[in-house]
Formats: structure tokens, C-alpha cells, sequence
């Protein structure tokens, strides 16, 4: 169905193709996943399926590429957009009217399709995804799971062959997550779309995919094989493989219940290792929280009645649902949004009574779209810029030296907007942290993360929080949680419901538990770390 022959394309003013004398041929019908490394070409490759490259961001292309019988360079994205349906990672971006119905509606109507025949498709996508109960709802006030589901909905309504997806589950909860994916499993199965889905959080999708289409980057050729033959030689593994490779388990489990009968006989095995206890530098809070109520010019209420207390020197995970107040509470923090009621102080100021940009050089805070912090033409003047802005001193050798800190050093004269999301994402961070603040507060900073960067951001937030620094992140991202984080807050409708150890926390959650956890129901083991000291203790008791 997707056949590429010797294709290469390659974007405008830039030094050698992403995509280079690719031979390729992916099968009809079936689930594919798309992974890799951060830039390493998944995102480029999905744009070519429909046109979009090259026809929307330019560029040379070579070699052929027929997808269901047609050349998507030949015939455009509009020419294409009855075969191939694209969703990308924010679903937001895609819509042009702010009723669900309507926005269902909109292609069709594009296509000048009949009445009757507009009224038949749009029933059956909103019957299709489940969502016919929001057929009226204004999309602007749709949680972040609705709007993934009402992006399908609006591809399917053309009665695509094929539908693409660029990390369709990177800003949604765990639950809204399952029930994305598990759309798109009965999509596939029932109804025998091919479905091509690039993903960072294998956790999640590798148990649906037929074939893993691996992507190692730096000009190397993808490999495309069944999902077990490619995890087991890729070193990006969610925990559960990463740990079934540590210790040799035959066959690789690719889901919890396959996975739990190595843990049965593993876990008598196990001795706990103790856990490191830390001194917090001083009784102040460096963040405090006190009956915070937030409501939106809408109506809707999106925080109430908050109480927080974080001090210098700890990590604290935000977690809840998607609209549960998370983002909301971190806006507060810096002062972007005023308290209808209660107030907040950070570092000892009253955040709602000064001024935001007097907060920002002591507060970091960074975004879930990172776009929103980046102005200048290259990485390094991004960085040049944050130092301008709060009257430092230029220091190219310290921004070149936080740019290598964070992976990105060899992108220093490349411009932002060419960067991939996870890139910009890194870039985000460096800028605000070029100011060396003592507080830092992270709105889902893990999308667009491979894992072995997301391990690296982990291990030096870690450094961070032990250096004195006052970390405060919202999250979806039950793994990072689990490997970086003292404490997890965990928020629903607006309101603080649990808030204790990450260990405790995560650990008697049934949606919040990380992968190792779900294994042995135990809070000592939380990570692929914790299981494997907890072997070597175990050895080294035993003598």
C-alpha cells in the first residue's frame, strides 16, 4: 500500500536530506509504529505520506513514493486527503470551527459531498470514536483526550485508507491516552484502516502495533520488523523491556500481564534497597499556596480551594486528568493568572502583586508549547536573548556548555522554528535556565522526548533539586514522575485530592502507577532501577 523507492527529500537551506535513498514498503491494513530518536526523521516522514512535504514546507525531493496507488508528490495534500487522513500531536492546530459537529462537517462540505451523504459520515465518525454525546460542544471547551478524538473523527469523515498520526497521546493523561488508542485499535481491526502512529511512549501503544518502523537517525537506514525483534536491539525501551532485557526474559514481555509471570518468580529475590534520606535546606516554603480559587471568563472553574507547600530543594509532580487545574496552578506560581480568591507566594512575593517580569528572574517557568518562549533567528541567540532580557552579562561559553548539557549543542546556529518538537522543547528549558533560578516550574516538559533523553532530563532535574533548586512539574508522564520526583500532587476537577510521597502515591494509584510498579504492587520498586539494586542487594546480602 505505502511503497517508497529511492526517496529522498530534503528541507530548504539545509545541509543534507532527512530522509535519504529510502526503500521502503509497509503493508495494507495493518498497525504501524513509528519510533526513534528526538529529530531523527518521524515527523518528516509522516509529512510526506500526504504531501505536506513537500508541498507545504518545501524542499527537493528524489526517487518515487506511491501510497494507495498515488503519488502524494504528484497530487498534493488536498489530492490525497481522501486517502490518507493526518492527526497532529496538537489536535487544536487542526481545527477551524469551534462546534464538534461542524468541525466533522467542515472537509466534507470542502468537498461539496452531498447532504445526505455529509449527514451519514458524520454520524458514523461520532459513532465510531464515541463521542456523539459532544456532537454540540463547543471544541474550545473540550478536555485534551475529546479534542484527540474529535481530530480523528474529522479525518475519518473523508473515509481515509490510511490514517497518520504524529504522537497522537503526548499531552493526554494516562486514561484518555487508553481510550485514544484503543479507538484506533478498533479503527484498525474493524474496520481494516492502515494506521501509520509515530510515539515516544512506547508504554502505551507498543502492545497494538503490528510492525515497530525504527528510525535510528544520522542518516541511517530505518528498520521495520515485528515489534519483539526490534525492542529487543533499540536502546529506546519503555521500563518493563528495558527490564526484561536486563535480566534475559524469554519471551520479551510487551504487556504488563505477559510480564508478570517473571515477576512472580523474581520478586522473592528482592531486597529493597534503603531509601536515601535528604535534608531540605531551611523551614521556609519557597513555594507557598493558600486556598487558591481560579475561575476562567467562561465559567469554568479550574481551581478550588488549592493548598501547596513545597520547599527549597524538592521536586514535586503535579499530576491529575487532563483539566484537572495542573497548568492553571503553574500559571498562578509566575503570576500569568490572578487569584479570583487566596493568594500564592513564591520565593516570599505575593505572585499575584508583582510583576511578572520581576518574578521570571528568580522563577523559571516553561510551557507546554515551548514556541512560546522562542523569538530569536538561531539557538544560541535564544539563549543571548534570555540574558538581555534580565540585564546578565553575554557568557557564549556557559549557554554553549547548558546547550551540550541538554543534547542540543551541535543545533547552537540552527533557527528554532527548524528544530523538532522535542529539540524546541530542550531549547525552552535552556533559555529560562540561563538566569540560574531557584525555583523551576515544567509544564509537560517530557513531549517530543525519546527516552534516553528523557532519562538525561531526569538525572539532571535530579541534580538540580540537590543543588537547592525548587522543582515544580505538571505531567502526564507517570515514568519521569517515578524516576525524579520526592512528591506527587495529585489533582482532579481543580482541587489537590492527594498529595504525600511519590512512592505512596504512585504506588496506590490504579491510572498513576509506572510500568515497574504495576508488576510488583510494591512502592519500593517504582523503576528499572529499583528492581535491579534491589538483585544486587540481594546478592550481596547472601555473601
Amino acid at each position: 500500500m505505502i511503497h517508497y523507492r529511492h526517496f529522498s527529500y530534503q528541507y530548504p537551506e539545509t545541509a543534507r536530506p532527512v530522509l535519504n535513498d529510502l526503500s521502503l514498503d509497509l503493508p495494507e491494513g495493518d498497525f504501524v509504529l513509528v519510533v526513534g530518536p528526538s529529530g531523527a526523521g518521524k515527523s518528516t516522514f509522516l509529512r510526506t505520506l500526504n504531501g505536506l512535504a513537500p508541498h507545504f514546507y518545501g524542499g527537493r525531493v528524489a526517487g518515487s513514493l506511491l501510497v494507495a496507488g498515488r503519488d502524494p508528490v504528484r497530487e498534493s495534500p488536498r489530492g490525497m486527503a481522501d486517502v490518507v487522513g493526518m492527526v497532529f500531536q496538537d489536535p487544536e492546530s487542526g481545527f477551524v470551527v469551534d462546534v464538534v459537529e461542524d468541525e466533522l462537517a467542515f472537509a466534507l462540505e470542502n468537498w461539496a459531498l452531498p447532504q445526505d451523504t455529509m449527514r451519514k459520515r458524520v454520524e458514523e465518525a461520532l459513532d465510531q470514536l464515541r463521542i456523539a454525546h459532544l456532537r454540540h460542544r463547543p471544541v474550545s471547551s473540550l478536555s485534551g483526550g475529546e479534542k484527540q478524538r474529535v481530530a480523528i473523527a474529522a479525518a475519518l469523515t473523508l473515509h481515509p485508507q490510511i490514517l497518520v498520526l504524529d504522537e497522537p497521546t503526548s499531552q493526554l493523561d494516562p486514561q484518555a491516552a487508553e481510550e485514544v488508542l484503543l479507538a484506533l485499535r478498533q479503527l484498525n481491526e474493524d474496520l481494516g484502516i492502515t494506521i501509520v502512529l509515530s510515539e515516544h511512549r512506547l508504554e502505551r501503544v507498543v502492545q497494538y502495533a503490528d510492525w515497530v518502523l525504527y528510525w535510528p537517525g544520522d542518516g541511517a537506514r530505518p528498520l521495520l520488523d515485528r515489534p519483539p525483534a526490534v525492542l529487543r536491539h533499540i536502546p529506546l525501551t519503555p521500563p518493563l523491556i528495558t527490564l526484561g532485557k536486563a535480566l534475559g526474559w524469554e519471551p520479551l514481555p510487551l504487556t504488563i500481564k505477559q510480564g508478570r509471570r517473571f515477576a512472580r518468580e523474581l520478586k522473592p529475590r528482592l531486597h529493597p534497597r534503603p531509601e536515601p534520606t535528604r535534608e531540605l535546606n531551611g523551614a521556609r516554603a519557597a513555594v507557598q499556596v493558600e486556598g487558591l480559587w481560579h475561575r476562567y471568563k467562561n465559567g469554568v472553574e479550574a481551581l478550588r480551594g488549592v493548598n501547596l507547600q513545597v520547599r527549597p530543594g524538592e521536586f514535586v509532580a503535579l499530576m491529575g486528568r487532563n483539566g484537572s487545574g495542573k497548568s492553571t496552578l503553574l500559571k498562578h506560581l509566575v503570576g500569568l493568572l490572578k487569584p479570583n480568591r487566596g493568594r500564592v507566594l513564591a520565593l516570599g512575593h505575593d505572585a499575584a502583586r508583582t510583576p511578572t517580569e520581576a518574578l521570571a528572574r528568580d522563577i523559571a517557568y516553561v510551557p507546554q508549547n515551548p514556541d512560546r518562549l522562542l523569538f530569536a533567528e538561531t539557538v544560541l541567540d535564544e539563549l543571548a536573548f534570555s540574558r538581555r532580557a534580565h540585564a546578565l552579562p553575554p557568557n557564549e561559553d556557559a549557554d554553549r556548555a547548558l546547550l551540550a548539557r541538554l543534547g542540543i549543542e551541535h543545533l547552537a546556529h540552527r533557527h528554532p522554528r527548524d528544530l523538532s518538537v522535542g529539540e524546541r522543547q530542550r531549547l525552552a528549558l535552556a533559555a529560562v535556565l540561563v538566569t540560574d533560578p531557584a525555583v523551576i516550574l515544567l509544564d509537560e516538559p517530557t513531549r517530543g522526548l525519546d527516552y534516553v533523553q528523557k532519562r538525561g532530563l531526569a538525572q539532571w532535574l535530579r541534580e538540580l533539586r540537590d543543588a537547592g533548586k525548587t522543582i515544580i512539574m505538571a505531567t502526564h508522564d507517570v515514568e519521569l514522575a517515578a524516576a525524579a520526583a520526592d512528591r506527587v500532587a495529585l489533582m482532579s476537577e481543580g482541587e489537590v485530592v492527594v498529595d504525600g510521597p511519590a512512592r505512596r502515591v504512585m504506588a496506590e494509584s490504579l491510572v498513576f502507577a509506572s510500568q515497574v510498579n504495576k508488576l510488583f504492587r510494591d512502592p519500593r520498586f517504582l523503576t528499572p532501577e529499583d528492581v535491579l539494586a534491589g538483585l544486587k542487594a540481594e546478592d550481596a546480602r547472601r555473601g
